[in-house]
């Protein structure tokens, strides 16, 4: 149908829906008015039927656009359930490939493992002899709290006979002490490391603090005194003069054969007529002829090396004689001075100041040194081992 028709259509519809009563009865004679007059101006139109379709379609599409959104809804629901069944699936997929990575990495470390183990049997070998050790070693340790109490134990058991060896062990200690101090004093000489070593006998004395060693004490502090009074020699000085004197050798004149002359040389004013004559006459022959002693003709032929090895030869003596000294040995030191002393009387001018000095001192040294009298310390020794006797006696 046209949009005319549609047009016409209400017309036409309402003609026919109306009633008889209200149609007009044509009279006779009347004119008939037209039709379009009688509508426009007598009939009242009642509401449409597209009106009331309108509305129809209205609440049609508010329900159509609700039955929508609830289906969008519905719809938008359902894909975030996908999405995340989707992304829970996704990480149990993704924890499933590491746990069979790691299967598979253990598998491959525990074939490695097997393959090394047969590719080298030594390898077993040693890894079982390891774990012997331990396993010794562990057992070992196990047994060891009951050892150290059995340790502990005899210990305890002993500890009488410890105390004794205590005491034992320092008597032989300070015997030990006094038997160096009467060796330093009588055989090197040397007061004051006799000293010392009596100091020291004394003070492990003291820790025993047994009045039975009373005596020994006191024979103690009277050997101290005797050494405190003791002239001590200058046994410093007396190595530093003898040091002086080889550096000075080099220095000393040695004497020559013309050196020697006739005692009657000159002539005695108080002889008178011939006696005077006769001594001026063997004057004059005396000068004609001299005699050199056999003792001193080998000076006339010494040479430069001669005389170069018995100046060594003298500071090799004076060297000699000072280490001597220094170990407190009497019969080396005086043997080397002596040796020391002929030499310069032989071969040197004993009338020169330098020579007849160190004679002289060479003289003062080996008279002093070692004539000092030293006192006896024995005592004390003697007494000591006489205490220890009776004790082991006694026990």
């Amino acid at each position: 149908m046209s949009d005319k028709d549609n047009e016409q259509d209400p017309l036409a519809t309402e003609e026919e829906t109306m009633p008889e009563e209200s149609m007009p009865v044509d009279e006779p004679g009347a004119e008939k008015p037209p039709v379009d007059e009688f509508v426009v101006d007598t009939a009242v139109p009642e509401k449409p039927p597209r009106e009331r379709s309108g509305n129809a379609v209205a609440w049609l599409a508010f329900l159509a656009s609700i039955i929508a959104l609830a289906a969008a809804g519905y719809t938008a629901w359902q894909s975030w359930l996908g999405a995340r069944d989707t992304s829970a699936g996704e990480n149990y997929t993704r924890l499933e490939n590491r746990l069979e990575s790691s299967t598979r990495s253990l598998a491959d470390l525990e074939a490695q493992v097997a393959a090394l183990g047969t590719q080298d049997p030594e390898i077993e070998e040693k890894i079982s002899a390891i774990r012997q050790e331990l396993d010794e070693r562990v057992r070992l340790l196990s047994s060891l709290p009951a050892r150290m109490s059995t340790l502990e134990s005899s210990v305890a058991s002993l500890a009488g006979v410890s105390e004794g060896a205590r005491d034992a062990w320092i008597l032989a200690e300070s015997e030990y002490y006094m038997q160096i101090a009467n060796a330093q004093l009588q055989l090197a000489n040397n007061p004051h490391l006799a000293a010392l070593a009596l100091k020291m006998a004394d003070e492990r004395i003291v820790q025993l603090a047994n009045p039975a060693l009373t005596d020994v004490r006191r024979a103690i502090s009277d050997e101290l005194a005797a050494l405190e009074v003791m002239e001590k020699p200058d046994v410093e000085g007396a190595t530093l003069t003898l040091a002086s004197l080889a550096r000075v050798v080099d220095s000393l004149p040695l004497a020559t054969a013309t050196e020697t002359k006739d005692e009657t040389s000159g002539i005695n004013p108080e002889l008178s007529g011939a006696s005077r004559a006769w001594a001026s006459v063997k004057n004059a022959m005396s000068g004609l002829v001299k005699v050199t002693p056999p003792e001193r003709a080998k000076l006339v032929q010494m040479s430069p090396d001669v005389e170069y090895f018995l100046r060594n030869n003298i500071a090799l003596q004076l060297q000699s004689a000072r280490l001597a000294l220094l170990r407190g040995e009497q019969a080396v030191f005086e043997q080397s001075l002596d040796d020391t002393s002929a030499l310069l009387n032989d071969y040197f001018d004993v009338s020169s100041a330098p020579v007849v000095g160190a004679l002289t001192t060479i003289a003062e040294i080996r008279g002093h040194v070692f004539s000092t009298d030293v006192p006896d310390i024995s005592e004390s020794l003697r007494l000591l081992r006489q205490f220890r006797t009776l004790s082991e006696s006694a026990q």
